[in-house]
Order: structure tokens, then sequence, then C-alpha cells
């Protein structure tokens, strides 16, 4: 499975500075933002993106609203690549 091409292109750094090189456009994310977006760079599916950004997250930082709320928060993070056009507007996270 693979993100598509756009998201593929995009420059990821390690302090969350995020560059499209199709736009010019350059915008930062957080922690979570930066995880979801390598997670999804690398073509892992919705189960896997939440066990990497529970792994990330909760075990370490012992911050836990479970499941429900880290896919609520996958899905409006996806919603905000396909509102800046980094991702297609039909495309969904792979099951």
């Amino acid at each position: 499975m693979s993100a598509p091409e756009r998201l593929q292109d995009i420059a990821v750094s390690d302090n969350g500075f995020v560059f499209d090189p199709w736009t010019g456009v350059s915008f930062t994310v957080n922690a979570t933002g930066l995880c979801v977006l390598r997670a999804l760079k690398d073509g892992l599916g919705r189960q896997e993106i939440l066990d990497r950004l529970t792994s990330e997250f909760e075990r370490r930082d012992g911050i836990g609203g479970g499941d429900g709320e880290l896919l609520r928060d996958l899905d409006e993070f996806v919603l905000l690549l396909r509102k800046n056009e980094l991702l297609p507007p039909s495309w969904e996270v792979p099951a």
C-alpha cells in the first residue's frame, strides 16, 4: 500500500517542518502530526497508524484518550491534508 504521489514528495524534517515541493508552501506540524505524516508516507493502514501513535505517545507520556480519540485525531488530520491538497479529496486511510 502506498501514499499518493504528492504526499510521498513532501519533505518532512525531524522537528516537524514540512515542505510541499509542488506548491513551495511550507508549514509545521506537532509531534502527533509528524508521526501521522511519516506513517502515511510509509503506506501504513489505519490500525498500524493507531498502533504507532499509541506506541509513540500514550505509553511514553501516560496520555490516553483511547483509540476513539486517536481515530478522530487521525481523521481530522487527514481531512486537513485533503483541504490543503496534499491528499486527493476522496482519499481515505487504508484499512
